[in-house]
């Protein structure tokens, strides 16, 4: 192990790279990448790096940077990419593509403002507009944790129970470009970790087609194995957690991260680095004699019900703070657990930080102050956090 200061970025760039290694005596390792701002760094620093039976492929855009890494998947070797907001919406279409073929893909995405008008800042409604349609979904509260969590993501992509893509989440600057301490394991270690990529339905050895015409009743069998093992990779991701743990000596976080929450009256939850400043908050009101608590949901897809209904159970007022919103309707996360409270309890939702604005300690002090009061949940409050 080594500590490096470096900020999520090349952390998820150097992630990437152990994990390239890691599969040299399998069909080694392949990234499709193209720049797009906040996540232009990831790539950059990817391009550099020597990787034993690797290369990462320069393309000239977002939608033939999946191509890439769908062809590459789709020969048996480990695969990564890294993009944001426009061009993950440009790659979309691959996206999709590569989760319905089960293609273990890994993606960094430094989430960023969708435009135009234009904004290169945080955002969470690039990556939240694919939650529908196969690809697992971690968001992640500092550089530690994303490192981490992408050499996961490769363990639990290519899991045979699981075989789909699955993206890690950072915030634009506010992690993407900020630097920290990581602990960086030994690349023996994370041979140790993540075993050779094996792809069962692999193209090269027999002749078969990938992305051939379903008849109904055969995409319906599709769907229904893929949200099986959607619905499975939840208890395969706690497997990996032991075994992270054993290797590399630190527990991975779990699907959802309570904060004070056993005795909580009111419960504070956010997705990312509002996790982090909702600690902070709690910290403060409980001093003053208030039972607060913060629930952070790490894992998103598939979203851990179970785990959320059981914290959930008993708080008098939820507060959940999105840095995203869905049009004509609110907060995403809002909207998925929302159902998941005791009848009575007042579930509100609360937009802030869109666009990047700052969510500091005092802005989640005011929309609890809101939450107070309630005796039913409102329209979504856009709160001014800039």
């Amino acid at each position: 192990m080594s500590l490096k200061l470096l900020s999520a970025n090349h952390g998820a760039g150097l992630a990437a790279t152990l994990a390239g290694r890691a599969n040299r005596t399998g069909r080694g390792f392949c990234s499709g990448v193209y720049p797009i701002t906040p996540s232009t760094e990831c790539m950059e620093y990817l391009c550099l790096q020597e990787i034993e039976k690797g290369r990462v492929v320069k393309v000239e855009s977002e939608h033939s940077a999946m191509a890439v890494c769908i062809g590459a998947a789709a020969a048996g070797a480990r695969s990564f990419t890294t993009t944001s907001s426009n061009g993950l919406a440009y790659m979309a279409e691959n996206c999709i593509a590569a989760a319905y073929l089960r293609l273990p893909v890994v993606m960094a995405v430094a989430n960023r403002t969708i435009g135009p008008p234009w904004n290169i800042w945080a955002d969470h409604g690039d990556a939240l507009m694919l939650r529908d349609h196969g690809l697992i979904q971690f968001y992640c509260a500092d550089n530690q944790e994303l490192f981490d969590t992408v050499l996961a993501a490769f363990r639990l992509a290519e899991d045979p129970a699981v075989m789909m893509p699955a993206m890690v989440c950072m915030e634009g600057f506010i992690l993407s470009h900020t630097v920290a301490q990581i602990d960086v394991p030994d690349q023996a270690l994370v041979d140790a970790f993540l075993p050779t990529t094996t792809v069962p339905h692999r193209l090269g050895e027999a002749p078969h087609a990938l992305g051939q015409i379903d008849l109904p009743h055969q995409t319906e069998m599709h769907r229904h194995q893929h949200l099986s093992a959607m619905n499975g990779a939840a208890r395969v991701y706690a497997g990996i957690q032991d075994e992270f743990e054993h290797i590399f000596g630190r527990r991975l976080g779990d699907a959802v991260v309570p904060y004070r929450a056993d005795d909580a009256e009111t419960l504070i939850v956010s997705m990312g680095t509002i996790g982090a400043t909702a600690e902070r908050v709690v910290d403060q009101l409980r001093a003053q004699g208030q039972k607060v608590g913060a629930l952070r949901v790490r894992l998103f897809r598939p979203l851990p019900s179970e785990a959320i209904r059981a914290w959930f159970a008993g708080k008098q007022r939820i507060a959940v703070i999105d840095r995203d919103v869905s049009l004509g309707f609110g907060g995403v996360l809002w909207g998925e657990v929302n159902s998941l409270a005791d009848p009575g309890t007042v579930v509100q939702s609360y937009l802030a930080g869109l666009g990047g604005g700052d969510v500091r300690p005092e802005h989640i002090v005011n929309m609890l102050a809101d939450l107070q009061p309630r005796k039913n949940a409102g329209h979504p409050a856009m709160m001014e956090a800039a």
